[in-house]
């Protein structure tokens, strides 16, 4: 078994730290996969030492209404869960019921976790009220841990965005944990992307980018070439196409969202 890098081990002992401080604790997951989006780990951290969790579905804007229903119906089963868009201040009042529901105690210590690019740092601008943490769609921009005061009865520990320790690159990759610009090799999370985007949407690509193709690697070419993204001899660089799939992907440029059914959970 492959040992794993000391910044990674380090990184696991400041959230159990972080979990240990909290007396709720909210996983943010991206509305597009919630179930994708979850961390089992720090679930059953956060259960080993009896602390509360929240499931918030961030993003909701770029979900039907109808298909976050039935997500939060699944996801109720195992833990409380709300389904907001941060960015927007879109259904931000039931963040603030819950919690006050919720919290173990009043005032309430909240750590907020997940992965990097699901919207925690936005979560606590709204919880505070203005922007004192900064946003940014490159995922893990919050880099060190912080506490953030959001009211006179609530706390936020803000952590770094949280990468398991046992994912690939291209899964991170697809999640929209890792930056397109520090892959190696940004084409096979992209054409893995890109047939997940069609299998849930056929006509995504064409609406998206105007190209009528359904073959990943033929969609990247194409998508090159239209950018004129070319190598020597005019062949297309279809590992900055690749990137910017990926990049559009983490901004919600392009869309697609999985349901329930996907996972077998109904």
């Amino acid at each position: 078994m492959k040992a794993k890098p000391p910044e990674y081990i380090e990184a696991w002992r400041k959230v159990r730290r972080i979990i240990e401080k909290a007396d709720l604790v909210i996983e943010v997951l991206d509305a597009r996969d919630p179930q994708g989006t979850r961390c089992p780990r720090v679930e059953r951290l956060a259960i080993n030492m009896g602390k509360r969790i929240l499931l918030v579905i961030n993003k909701a804007d770029l979900v039907p209404k109808e298909v976050l229903e039935e997500w939060k119906r699944v996801l109720n089963r195992e833990f409380p869960t709300i389904f907001i868009s941060a960015r927007d201040r879109l259904g931000t009042r039931y963040l603030w019921r819950a919690i006050k529901a919720y919290a173990p105690k009043i005032p309430v210590k909240v750590a907020i976790v997940g992965y990097p690019n699901v919207g925690k740092s936005t979560i606590i601008n709204v919880l505070k009220g203005r922007h004192s943490v900064g946003t940014s769609p490159i995922p893990g921009f919050t880099k060190h841990t912080q506490l953030v005061r959001a009211s006179s009865f609530i706390t936020v520990i803000d952590t770094p965005g949280i990468v398991p320790l046992d994912e690939d690159e291209e899964t991170l990759a697809i999640k929209g944990a890792l930056r397109p610009e520090a892959l190696e090799d940004p084409l096979g999370p992209a054409l893995r992307l890109l047939e997940l985007a069609l299998t849930k949407d056929p006509d995504v690509v064409e609406r998206v980018y105007g190209i009528e193709e359904h073959i990943p690697l033929k969609i990247l070419e194409k998508l090159a070439r239209r950018r004129g993204l070319l190598l020597k001899g005019g062949k297309p660089n279809v590992d900055e196409a690749a990137r910017i799939i990926l990049r559009d992907w983490q901004n919600g440029r392009l869309v697609f969202y999985m349901e329930p059914k996907d996972y077998g959970l109904a």
